[in-house]
């Protein structure tokens, strides 16, 4: 069984920056991405950014030039930098792994979310 925590959310003022982090315990067969995700109150689940086990990263639109995302070589952890944070940026955020539990089974597993509250 897989399970993710995530560490590093708080309080922040406009402007100002956060990291957050996401550890992996227990195993999966094949790795394919992994991830962060967002949600506000109110709002439905958004994707903030991926990185693949072969290092490609996507972000979503309204993050892409403030937020990184990186992960160890291990696959063991996943990272998120965040600059330049606004007030609208405000949610729950989720770290995500995906792949494969088995060679015929996949799997999906979130983190149980970190608040990110970022004051105008």
């Amino acid at each position: 069984q897989v399970h993710l925590v995530e560490s590093g959310g708080g309080l922040v003022q406009a402007g100002g920056s956060l990291s957050l982090s996401c550890t992996r315990s227990g195993s999966l067969f094949h790795i394919v991405a992994m991830g962060w995700y967002r949600q506000a109150p109110g709002g439905e689940r958004e994707l903030v950014a991926t990185v693949t086990s072969g290092q490609s990263t996507n972000y979503g639109d309204s993050v892409k030039g403030r937020f990184t995302i990186s992960r160890d070589s291990g696959l063991n952890t996943v990272y998120l930098q965040m600059n330049s944070l606004k007030p609208e940026d405000t949610a729950v955020y989720y770290c995500n792994i995906r792949g494969y539990d088995t060679p015929k089974s996949w799997g999906d597993y979130w983190g149980q979310g970190t608040q990110v509250t970022v004051s105008s």
